[in-house]
């Protein structure tokens, strides 16, 4: 259809909540040509196709956009955004969002990241064009946010799981956790108690979790309360497959570590796995603790002392919150749920400095991290 020769008009006041009419007269094209473009149920030319796509990604227009005003009807469906499913903390807490969501009567779509904060856009967008009524989902870093200030924006009800936000946050968002900070301190805390002086945190890239962000605050305070040194976290990818180089360089140290305090149980498990490859026994030499409270800990050997989060507990308090925002309330304050910690077998006190491998290890420099955590 050849374009029209009008003016095209300006776009909505409110971004994301734009109509088919809204692209059709920014496009200079009819909504019947708009709609044959977006559902590809005609021929059309390339120059209306490439208007109208345009114009539509100029305005945020979604086919189905979930917006209010938008919605003709409930799907009855929620859609929830994770990482990875490989990591069982995400298993156990889809389970436990599924059968929540299903108490509620709804069902749940997934849609996963791979820890890439650029996958998270594109991850949300393929949800909301299946029309969920809302949205759970785990964010790489929930305090700046392009795709929560996008759903902000439009108006799309969702609640974050496992991100923390700061109190004083300029912004607050939906979220249900534990107090990451705190539980980190505390298990720290076990280790120091046990007599360890040399603790070295292991982590996911900070830039990939702002959960491992705050934990290495909490190990940080845990130390400075006890007068020791806060060292350099030791930094791996979410999904190495092998830690071995990395955890030598970390026991080489000129202040060699005796403990290893993890950030999620699925690094601790990994790096109990090497270490034994390494010869080195956990916790005869070197004690491990993880956080995340998986069952799969308990059945490790030795079993893996660890932060529990109750993530079947999160799971429901995250969808009963989502599911009273759908129906009008007003949400007031972040729910932070209570954390225990499992005292498994991976931790005893140091190693005397004569039966330690370590002992007679070469020591050598390492660099510390590009990345550095913030501040405490």
């Amino acid at each position: 259809m050849a374009r029209q020769s009008k003016p095209a008009a300006p776009p909505p006041a409110n971004r994301g909540q734009a109509t088919i009419l809204d692209v059709a007269r920014r496009a200079r094209v009819s909504p019947a040509s708009v709609s044959r473009v977006l559902n590809s149920s005609a021929r059309v030319s390339e120059d209306v196709t490439r208007a109208v796509l345009e114009a539509a990604a100029g305005l945020d227009f979604r086919p189905n956009l979930l917006g209010r005003n938008l919605r003709a009807s409930s799907t009855q469906a929620l859609g929830v955004v994770l990482p990875t499913l490989t990591h069982p903390v995400f298993g156990e807490c889809l389970q436990g969002l599924e059968a929540a969501a299903r108490d509620g009567g709804y069902s749940v779509m997934l849609a996963t990241t791979g820890y890439d904060p650029a996958q998270e856009d594109g991850a949300i967008e393929r949800l909301l064009r299946h029309r969920v009524d809302g949205l759970v989902l785990t964010v790489a870093d929930a305090a700046k946010s392009r795709v929560l200030d996008k759903l902000d924006r439009e108006g799309v009800p969702y609640v974050l799981v496992y991100n923390q936000l700061a109190r004083n946050a300029a912004r607050q968002r939906p979220t249900v956790s534990v107090d990451n900070r705190s539980a980190a301190r505390q298990m720290v805390e076990q280790l120091i108690a046990l007599g360890h002086r040399s603790i070295v945190m292991v982590a996911g890239r900070f830039r990939e979790s702002d959960r491992a962000r705050l934990r290495y605050r909490g190990y940080a305070d845990a130390m400075r309360a006890a007068g020791l040194d806060a060292q350099a976290p030791l930094e791996l990818p979410f999904m190495a497959a092998d830690v071995r180089t990395e955890l030598q360089e970390a026991l080489t140290r000129r202040q060699r570590p005796t403990a290893l305090f993890c950030s999620s149980d699925q690094l601790a498990m990994r790096v109990m796995r090497d270490l034994a490859r390494l010869g080195r026994r956990v916790p005869d030499h070197v004690s491990v603790a993880g956080f995340d409270g998986v069952l799969l800990g308990a059945l490790t050997a030795p079993t893996l002392a660890t932060v529990v989060q109750p993530s079947q507990q999160i799971a429901a308090a995250a969808v009963d919150l989502l599911l009273g925002i759908l129906a009008g309330d007003r949400y007031r304050t972040p729910a932070v749920l209570h954390h225990t910690l499992r005292v498994g077998e991976s931790i005893a006190p140091p190693p005397t400095h004569a039966s330690s491998p370590a002992a007679h290890a070469p020591a050598a420099a390492v660099a510390v991290p590009a990345t550095k955590p913030d501040p405490p």
